[in-house]
């Protein structure tokens, strides 16, 4: 389950569907990857082929990363079996 979402801009989509603020050529895909988080008991549920699962490092190093699409990623924290925050970034 999905505790927090920190990014404004995604936080609207994920509600109600709406593609205001987010790169609406990732609608589908964000929405796969937002209902896999919420599925997911642990970080390895997000490692299907073409995600690019890795655990981040730095400033960041509680939090795992998939690909979205080009630099776009959504990174998320976990503890125990809850997502704690989520976020949808574009890295470069």
């Amino acid at each position: 389950m999905i505790r927090k979402i920190r990014r404004k801009r995604l936080r609207p989509f994920h509600k109600t569907g709406t593609v205001r603020g987010i790169q609406p050529q990732h609608a589908g895909k964000l929405r796969l990857l937002l209902t896999m988080l919420n599925a997911a008991n642990e970080p390895e549920d997000m490692n299907a082929p073409g995600l690019r699962l890795h655990k981040l490092k730095g400033e960041l190093k509680d939090w795992w990363s998939v690909d979205v699409d080009g630099n776009y990623r959504l990174i998320f924290k976990m503890q125990g079996d809850t997502v704690t925050e989520v976020d949808y970034r574009d890295t470069h």
